[in-house]
């Protein structure tokens, strides 16, 4: 793939590390990034899968590097207000008649 693995950039992956990782984790990968490629976050899945940690995933079509658009962004502001200011975030398919 082209990463810069050697033995600094290998301990201090967050692949490497997943065990280590704590609190609430939300990771968000653009389908179509072209500076990391995807693979590495899938890559970062499956290591806190193998090492039993809970965590949010979001991939988004067509998004390259970035922050995942208005889409991305809204997740973003409410996986923050869940979990930092442990509130609720607004209900978006309640359908009102």
């Amino acid at each position: 793939m082209g990463y810069p693995v050697g033995p600094h950039y290998d301990a201090q992956s967050n692949i490497t590390n997943a065990a280590k990782l704590q609190g609430d984790l939300f990771l968000i990968v653009g389908e179509a990034d072209e500076n990391v490629p995807p693979e590495s976050t899938y890559r970062l899945a499956n290591a806190l899968i193998k090492a039993n940690k809970d965590f949010e995933f979001l991939s988004v079509p067509g998004m390259g590097h970035g922050d995942g658009g208005a889409y991305g962004r809204r997740r973003k502001r409410d996986f923050f207000v869940k979990h930092l200011l442990h509130a609720e975030p607004p209900k978006r398919n309640v359908v009102v008649n």
